[in-house]
């Protein structure tokens, strides 16, 4: 019961904090929030996602500081 109660309680209030980061936030830089950013409760699909690359994609990013092709695609 009291699970249940913490993740009413924290449903309602991560759909408040995705409503006042959504209006502080600049549309260019960056996504729209969801309630479910801000709910410790909320299952994270994308977050459990691999993305497999060579080895010399360190050197790119490590030595060279280049961004590699697939992060530019997935992330910006």
């Amino acid at each position: 019961m009291l699970e249940g109660r913490q993740r009413h309680d924290w449903s309602i209030a991560s759909s408040c904090l995705s409503v006042i980061a959504n209006l502080h936030r600049d549309p260019k830089r960056s996504r729209r929030l969801k309630p479910s950013d801000f709910d410790p409760f909320a299952q994270r699909s994308h977050a459990q996602r691999r993305i497999t690359v060579p080895v010399s994609v360190l050197k790119d990013v490590f030595i060279d500081g280049k961004v590699p092709r697939i992060a530019q695609e997935d992330f910006g």
